[in-house]
């Protein structure tokens, strides 16, 4: 990983303090992006934007078809613009570069036509050719889209993300012309609480809910401090500390992607799984398949092939907190209430 002087140093990943849930969380979608995003919700100043950036910034390059407004895969034609795939057909070479992968931060203020991308009709009825002006939902093809303060963006404007973060697809519909592209990106929201929470219908369509507070100890907030300290004062000395800590984490997220199609979860897992999922009252089967797919990038994180009950209790919080129908009498947190059904379903008495 050389260091690119002429880029706008980032935190390095290995370096930040605490935060472990959401550093899983991200790591664990990065491994595999069909467990559907993150959502994070914590206070103000938890380094909430510092962690997602860094996780990026630690990330392998990806292949892409040269100049191509969508991150085209130059291999795969599922992740191909239409052009690409022209060319395919075509029996055309495809120049091939390589590139970051992308992070895309959605602006609170962003218009439909801002997020999916235009259409000029007029360019299209006039000179007989779809004219697309690609939005936010292309760039961020194959890499990250980033929403802070998730619970203040409009929920029509939500919903489109959701909708094409799950189908991979985002499609642009005007005056009977239609232009369709591919959009397959891993959804990171965060949000701060006291702002206002999702609606239960759209936070079920994250994969994984990290909850994050302020760190309390002292001396981790004095680190903390003086890590920042350290990165403003020298920020490229401050990453070369770094440098083997990062290599070591990217090898072993390429290593987890390649090792995941081979992880196992037997039968009898899979149906505690659904049992808890039963016994908390979960609407739908998204929460069994998120947790199914999160134990087994776990195990795959950890050079394993095997689920074993600890993966799942590991993860189950993650994946099931934010499933669970509001109760205002209720005074156990939604945290608790998971690992006390997972406890009850695997006859532990505690864990």
């Amino acid at each position: 990983m050389v260091e690119q002087t002429n880029e706008r140093p980032v935190f390095p990943f290995t370096s930040i303090v605490g935060q472990e849930e959401m550093k899983l969380a991200l790591i664990l979608n990065v491994i595999d992006p069909k467990i559907g995003g993150v959502m994070i919700m914590g206070d103000r100043g938890t380094g909430k934007s510092t962690t997602v950036r860094a996780l990026v910034d630690l990330l392998p390059q990806i292949e892409v078809a040269t100049n191509d407004q969508f991150n085209s895969d130059p291999y795969d034609t599922e992740l191909m613009s239409d052009a690409v795939r022209d060319m395919v057909r075509e029996n055309k070479e495809i120049p091939v570069s390589k590139i970051k992968i992308p992070m895309v931060d959605l602006p609170l203020g962003a218009t439909e036509d801002r997020v999916c991308g235009t259409i000029d009709i007029e360019k299209a009825l006039t000179e007989g050719v779809k004219a697309f002006e690609p939005g936010l939902l292309a760039k961020a093809n194959r890499g990250i889209l980033y929403v802070d303060e998730v619970n203040l963006l409009d929920d029509h404007l939500v919903d489109v993300l959701l909708d094409s973060a799950a189908s991979g697809w985002n499609t642009v519909e005007r005056e009977g012309i239609s232009i369709c592209h591919p959009a397959r990106f891993i959804l990171v929201g965060s949000g701060n609480p006291e702002e206002g929470e999702l609606r239960p219908q759209l936070l079920d369509r994250f994969g994984m809910h990290a909850q994050i507070g302020t760190v309390r100890e002292p001396d981790l907030r004095v680190k903390i401090v003086e890590q920042r300290a350290l990165f403003d004062q020298n920020p490229h000395e401050f990453r070369a500390e770094y440098q083997k800590e990062q290599q070591a984490l990217m090898q072993q997220i390429i290593d987890a992607r390649n090792r995941l199609k081979d992880v196992k979860i037997d039968y009898d897992l899979r149906l505690k799984i659904s049992e808890i999922c039963s016994e908390l009252n979960v609407d739908g089967l998204r929460g069994d398949m998120v947790t199914n797919r999160a134990a087994k990038a776990l195990v795959s994180f950890e050079g394993r092939d095997e689920v074993t009950p600890r993966d799942i209790f590991t993860i189950i919080t993650l994946c099931l907190r934010h499933r669970l129908r509001k109760d205002p009498l209720e005074s156990i947190d939604s945290g608790f209430k998971v690992q006390e059904v997972f406890n009850k379903a695997f006859g532990y008495d505690e864990e």
